[in-house]
């Protein structure tokens, strides 16, 4: 299975250090490393490592110093303002976590799929998404669009296929998702994957594909990379967890609700596209919502989506 290279079972600063080193003495060292705790959601307990200093410049060609690896973990930059790095070191002491090389290229998407495997051991291929990803570095989960791009869906499908026959093996029950890094090459316009993580538990990707799937009665084939409603019609959705800014603390979710539907958004059950909202009771006290936008396309998602986050932040700029 391709997956981005560094060292796992980490459990202390030292564990840390020796892995970065690790990745600096290989064939291609990294600018930038990144550390995760095994039991993270959402990419927030994600830090970031910056190793630029060591692999450019005069000082690239010799040996890494150990000390001057320890400092550059020290001050890894994390992606949430309350943690620092006595907290993830006691975490990752009781948890344990990975080091592993920053992926980069030219074009870059974060993909992933979801899976089932039934009480008889049967995988299924549930959905592939976009990730949509924020926070300083990138590496915060902030919603998905449906279906992941027609470029490299076939080949994520293929490796999580491969991944979930083995947990299968090994008696795993359940709904699970894998994301994946996905890089362009320039060169031939082909996409190359790396699976870097399995969570084994239900997602942010989850709600909206339940809700696009009971709301149609559809299905998704994973050979075709198309969601097809119980009438054959393809439907596509971005969703949303995180909409909002402070200033919509002064709506509630009545006033989501009443904007919807001033502006015509709500889901039409005849043509079986429009908005569908959750995590409302949210947005009176953090200013965030959720929502799925479906639509017959990604580019009328996308529409539908971007029209609510503008109806609704021009709501709470009346108030």
């Amino acid at each position: 299975m391709p997956h981005p290279p560094g060292g796992r079972d980490l459990r202390s600063e030292d564990d840390l250090v020796d892995a970065v080193l690790d990745l600096l003495r290989g064939e291609a060292p990294p600018r930038r490393a990144v550390a995760k705790l095994d039991e993270g959601a959402g990419g927030l307990a994600n830090t970031t490592i910056d190793l630029s200093d060591l692999v450019e410049g005069p000082t690239s060609a010799v040996p890494p110093d150990r000390e001057a690896v320890r400092e550059r973990v020290r001050s890894m930059a994390f992606e949430v303002d309350w943690m620092d790095y006595p907290m993830f070191l006691a975490a990752l002491e009781r948890e344990g976590g990975v080091v592993e090389a920053w992926l980069d290229g030219v074009e870059v998407a974060s993909p992933s799929v979801q899976l089932r495997i039934s009480p008889l051991g049967d995988v299924q291929i549930l959905s592939t998404h976009d990730q949509m990803l924020g926070g300083p570095s990138g590496q915060s989960f902030l919603g998905a669009r449906f279906p992941a791009r027609a470029a490299y869906g076939a080949t994520i499908v293929d490796l999580a296929r491969r991944v979930g026959n083995r947990l299968a093996r090994e008696g795993v029950l359940g709904r699970f998702a894998i994301d994946f890094v996905v890089a362009r090459d320039p060169r031939s316009d082909r996409w190359t994957a790396w699976a870097i993580e399995i969570n084994l538990r239900k997602g942010g990707t989850t709600t909206p594909y339940l809700t696009l799937q009971y709301l149609t009665d559809g299905r998704f084939d994973a050979d075709e990379g198309v969601f097809r409603t119980a009438r054959g019609d393809p439907k596509a959705y971005v969703s949303g967890d995180h909409l909002g800014s402070p200033a919509l603390r002064a709506l509630s979710a009545d006033d989501l609700f009443d904007v919807v539907s001033r502006h015509r958004l709500h889901f039409d059950h005849a043509r079986q596209t429009g908005v569908v909202l959750h995590m409302m009771s949210a947005v009176g006290t953090y200013g965030d919502f959720g929502v799925t936008a479906i639509g017959d396309d990604l580019s009328e998602a996308q529409a539908l989506y971007d029209r609510l986050l503008e109806a609704v932040e021009a709501e709470a700029l009346r108030r």
